[in-house]
């Protein structure tokens, strides 16, 4: 069994990159250890329980049906301390996305910085998946003064993604689709070696990816790094992350049915 450290804003995280994560992690036996800055239960973006705009864009109802069970788990009730954690206790990091205005408690936090340097120092999977890709944009290793993904092959949130969907809901909801004065992937680009490190992918704003289709979906591996670019990838990003940990004993492992 694996432990997947899943540290988390208080507040406005995505449904679907943290639940269906936890959903597949769990199931095949391993445990998720969430954590806030001061371990206070987190909460998602309630907008993607009951739909952005007119009910629409908001999380699927596989994902809502996931964070509904994984709200009951003592881990997510109790989570640890930002301060507290101690890489070395953990096989894995997971930093999840989400653009609501909580997000940037926890995607600006040295804290969280400070833990995701030291997975990457000890060669550890980590795997980041749309906005959350800015925490490891914003690491920077003392030894190369440079962002820990400098010289790695990576994606993320695509800027035609954040535009449309800014776009299309700005007369209603203003920002809240602009996280940051940047796009996440101008950002994210800045800290890497090469514009042709980054990988965009198809274009798609609907199509998404599911347990037993993963056409829809794109991530991109480099060595110990998992990155995606947003819930329509949360399968196959989690899939992913499996395939590096250690298989669990049958003991721990539960099933869905």
């Amino acid at each position: 069994m694996a432990t997947i450290l899943v540290p988390l804003p208080d507040r406005d995280f995505d449904v679907t990159e943290v639940a269906v994560p936890w959903q597949l992690l769990t199931e095949a036996g391993h445990r998720v250890v969430f954590a806030t800055e001061a371990g206070a239960t987190p909460a998602c973006d309630p907008r993607l329980i009951t739909g952005v705009v007119f009910g629409k864009l908001g999380a699927r109802p596989e994902a809502i049906g996931f964070y509904r069970t994984m709200e009951q788990d003592p881990g997510f009730l109790q989570p640890v301390r930002w301060a507290d954690v101690d890489p070395a206790a953990y096989d894995a990091l997971l930093l999840a996305g989400g653009h609501a205005p909580g997000m940037k408690q926890y995607l600006g936090s040295a804290a969280v910085q400070a833990i995701a340097l030291a997975f990457t120092r000890a060669h550890k999977p980590v795997a980041a998946i749309c906005h959350g890709v800015l925490v490891l944009a914003r690491t920077i290793d003392p030894a190369t003064g440079r962002a820990v993904i400098h010289g790695k092959k990576l994606t993320c949130l695509p800027k035609y993604m954040e535009r449309a969907a800014y776009l299309s809901t700005f007369w209603k909801l203003g920002r809240y689709y602009r996280t940051y004065p940047a796009y996440v992937e101008d950002e994210v680009v800045a800290a890497m070696a090469s514009r042709d490190d980054f990988v965009r992918g198809a274009r798609t704003l609907s199509a998404r990816g599911t347990r037993e289709d993963d056409g829809p979906a794109m991530i991109v591996e480099d060595g110990d790094l998992v990155t995606a670019r947003w819930p329509g990838d949360a399968y196959l990003f989690a899939k992913s992350l499996l395939a590096r940990l250690p298989a669990a004993s049958p003991a721990t492992t539960r099933s869905l049915s």
